[in-house]
């Protein structure tokens, strides 16, 4: 019997080689015509009434976005899309395209009538989506086509990203590459028989009376070709094979995988155009930390230091533009994504927190900084994008000449800022300057013979005037769309960021945001809201929804303490389970099984990561988390059984996986970091450098619980008891004073912890090498019923440069009042 592996394969090929032959056959020219004529059926009333009331309330500043326009400015032409509320959507209400929304009303139509769908996938800020736009869905010739021939569907993939995941698969099988605009061709059922992305319109057109020709007369063929690309994409969404283990040797080859991708010179993984590829940047982060991997902290540290040099960083603003189309990181798509931001904080927060190096941080504020800044809503959530393009051109808001900064700065600062920003005459892009850093800022320093702190706060001020001259240029299109998924992303870095950073601001804004999020967007009983748009809730949440928003829960309860943030997590993980658990292959679904619009399968992920990590990915992460935090036994078998669902794709291309084995490792090994909890959350430890010599390790024991002390009473009881891993030397543990209690359980005396109790340690760093300093916390928690199985806690304590020298030097006087910080 062949392996359902093996047959999976020979049809994904046949299906790449039948495609590629259908693919010539559709783009070959055909001879129909049609005038500039536009077709738009007749509308029912209600829905004229509806179109005419949602163009009426639009504000006094609204500008339809069309070359369509009547000599009043008023649109030519107004389709559904007017009453949706997506910005992308709005984007082509005044298409002369017939375009409908994703629903019942598009495939009722299609089937009544037989027509064929294109099915249009795109964003509010992706560039090339408005090329095509430009090109194609506003020209009379091409929508007519559409209108007559097909029913025309806009989608935005980021409030229904099940859609474009079901779709981008297909595309990928169709044509052996994806990306946005999505543009697919699916019979009236859904099912998909023909795609691509972007199309010239000379190219568009033509492809358009192919099809309208080859729906006429070989329906039948395209029918049953749309069959077997619809049991592909459901054999692939499906993903498990067989389940297979998935441990340490697995994690470790997908860091091999990446590192033999990386471009050891300038950063990044591959060719152009150069994607920061998060996922696996988290990836050789836990890596570096966990096993001290040098050339995992190497690959990573070289990727960082480039991006943050790079024009693909905004250099003068923060944050971070969506990718860059050369080796060099030097000239980006300018859009710059709320996920990106997010994501790219958390790692650079990471490499602080390993490394101590100061840039690293600096990069964090700028982030956040920018995020909280530019990116927040008057209620404290987060917008979701910005655009690449203004004042009719790409990066037009981003880009300088010298003229323009010996315009806002002085002669001096205007000449430290040319050549420290590498601004030139002739300028990188367009004629213009995408500012970014030729050489590192310590180079610069050492040159000029000035500190590196003197260069920063110089530097700073020079940025911050360009910052406000730039404020008063037109603007990129912002979307205020607030998504859920990737608001929950950005909460769980700003706890993270006010958490490690001793930051309260960044604090309160994670608590700000994600009491919006619960007020607004939860609707209790397990159910959620995707999307808020203009005061707005909309679109049933999707798992990246309940998975994202609970992980920064989670986050944001492990920064304060507070026990509702658990408790809320606790509520949506729950939710995620009763409702997107695939009880069949484990994992979880996209969406809820809803009614379905097509025929076509429910979506589901196949957990690998992209630019965003997959749903799966942040679901295994959440359940790993509770599996400590709270007593949920089936927590960690509903995290091993997600992990085990994947195990398929995850032997075959291991690095296709970073987020997700990221949460793994964590799974199989513990957590990360100087924070654990025992006890399933009655224990919280915490390790924290207080001073040149000392580190103490705080325990937050919940009422109910003691552990016994360092000096039992009784022989055979666990002490609570510390020791150092590889690399360090224990000089001395000094344990708090004991409690002296009798309990119902015993007759006798015992010496107790209860409450918070600190442990203050003097360690010395005997291996040079060793970078993480591992304090291996002992431990018994009992109750006055019982007394749980002991367990050890590793808490990885990152010292930083200054602390090194401490540790060795202190005791002689070489080193008078240095500090180190976590």
């Amino acid at each position: 019997m062949i392996e359902a592996s093996l047959v999976r394969q020979a049809l994904v090929i046949w299906l790449l080689l039948s495609m590629s032959a259908l693919a010539s056959e559709v783009s070959s020219p055909g001879t129909r015509t049609t005038t500039a004529e536009i077709r738009i059926e007749a509308r029912p009333a209600a829905l004229r009434d509806g179109i005419r009331d949602a163009l009426a309330a639009k504000a006094p500043g609204y500008r339809p976005r069309t070359r369509h326009l009547r000599p009043d400015g008023s649109p030519r032409y107004t389709n559904r899309l007017i009453l949706e509320d997506s910005p992308y959507l709005i984007q082509h209400a005044h298409n002369p395209v017939d375009w409908y929304p994703w629903g019942p009303e598009a495939f009722s139509k299609a089937r009544r009538e037989r027509k064929p769908i294109f099915l249009s996938i795109g964003y509010s800020t992706c560039h090339w989506c408005h090329v095509m736009e430009g090109e194609s869905f506003e020209d009379p010739m091409i929508a007519d086509l559409l209108n007559r021939h097909f029913v025309p569907i806009k989608v935005d993939r980021e409030r229904r990203p099940e859609v474009d995941e079901t779709y981008m698969t297909a595309v990928m099988l169709i044509a052996g590459h994806g990306g946005w605009p999505l543009s697919t061709f699916l019979t009236p059922e859904g099912r998909p028989f023909h795609g691509g992305t972007y199309y010239p319109p000379a190219d568009f057109l033509t492809l358009l009376n192919r099809i309208t020709e080859l729906w006429e007369t070989q329906q039948e063929a395209l029918m049953a070709r749309s069959e077997r690309i619809a049991e592909s994409v459901d054999a692939l969404a499906r993903g498990r094979v067989r389940a297979e283990r998935v441990g340490e040797e697995t994690i470790r080859a997908a860091v091999a995988e990446a590192l033999a991708r990386q471009d050891v010179l300038l950063g990044g993984f591959g060719d152009a155009p150069k994607f920061p590829n998060e996922p696996l940047l988290f990836l050789l982060l836990a890596a570096a930390e966990r096993h001290q991997d040098e050339a995992a902290l190497a690959a990573l540290e070289t990727t960082l230091d480039a991006m943050a040099r790079g024009g693909i960083h905004d250099q003068v603003g923060g944050g971070f533009h969506r990718y860059a189309i050369d080796p060099e990181w030097q000239v980006p798509h300018f859009e710059k994504m709320l996920y990106n931001q997010a994501l790219l904080s958390r790692i650079y927060l990471g490499a602080w927190r390993l490394t101590g190096e100061a840039r690293y941080r600096r990069v964090v504020t700028r982030i956040l900084d920018y995020v909280l800044r530019d990116m927040t809503s008057p209620e404290g959530a987060f917008y979701s994008a910005t655009d690449a393009d203004s004042e009719g051109r790409e990066g037009a808001f981003f880009l300088w000449t010298p003229e323009q900064i010996h315009k806002v700065l002085d002669q001096k600062d205007a000449e430290l800022a040319i050549e420290v920003l590498g601004v030139s005459a002739g300028g990188n892009f367009e004629g213009g300057n995408i500012l970014y850093l030729p050489a590192p800022l310590e180079a610069v320093a050492q040159t000029k013979g000035w500190s590196l702190a003197r260069l920063a706060q110089r530097l700073d001020a020079i940025l911050e005037r360009l910052d406000q001259a730039r404020k008063a240029r037109p603007h990129p299109l912002r979307d205020e769309k607030i998504l859920t998924a990737w608001n929950g992303m950005m909460i769980g870095a700003l706890a993270q960021a006010g958490d490690l950073l001793d930051a309260p601001g960044y604090r309160e804004a994670a608590k700000k945001a994600a009491r919006f999020l619960w007020d607004r967007q939860y609707k209790g009983g397990g159910g959620l809201w995707r999307v808020r748009y203009a005061g707005r809730s909309s679109i049933e949440a999707r798992l990246e929804d309940y998975a994202f928003f609970a992980e920064g829960l989670l986050h944001l309860y492990d920064a304060t303490g507070d026990d509702r943030w658990l408790a809320r997590a606790r509520e949506l993980a729950d939710a995620m389970l009763t409702h997107l658990w695939d009880d069949r292959s484990g994992g979880f679904f996209m969406r809820r099984d809803e009614a379905a619009l097509t025929a076509m399968g429910r979506a589901k992920d196949g957990g690998r990561d992209a630019a965003v990590p997959s749903g799966n990915s942040a679901a295994l992460r959440v359940l790993q988390m509770l599996s400590v935090r709270t007593d949920r036994l089936d927590d960690a078998k509903r995290a091993r059984a997600t992990l085990s669902a994947f195990s398929d794709g995850i032997r075959r291309h291991p690095s296709a996986f970073g987020y997700l084995l990221t949460a793994a490792d964590a799974l199989l090994h513990g957590e990360l970091g100087a924070r654990r909890y025992a006890a399933s959350g009655g224990v919280r430890a915490r390790a924290r450098v207080i001073d040149d010599e000392r580190i103490a390790v705080d325990l937050d024991i919940a009422p109910g619980w003691h552990l016994n002390s360092s000096q039992p009473l009784q022989k055979g009881l666990i002490p609570t008891r510390l020791t150092l891993g590889a690399g360090w030397r224990l000089e001395r543990a000094e344990y708090p004073q004991a409690e002296i209690r009798r309990l119902g359980f015993q007759s006798e005396p015992l010496s107790l912890y209860r409450g918070k109790v600190r442990i203050l340690v003097r360690a010395q760093r005997v291996d040079r090498t060793a970078r993480v300093l591992p304090i291996e916390l002992e431990l018994q928690a009992c109750s006055d019923r019982l007394c749980l199985p002991p367990e050890t806690l590793t808490l990885r304590l990152v010292p930083h440069s200054t602390l090194f020298c401490v540790l060795s030097a202190a005791r002689s006087g070489q080193m008078q009042g240095a500090r180190a910080q976590e």
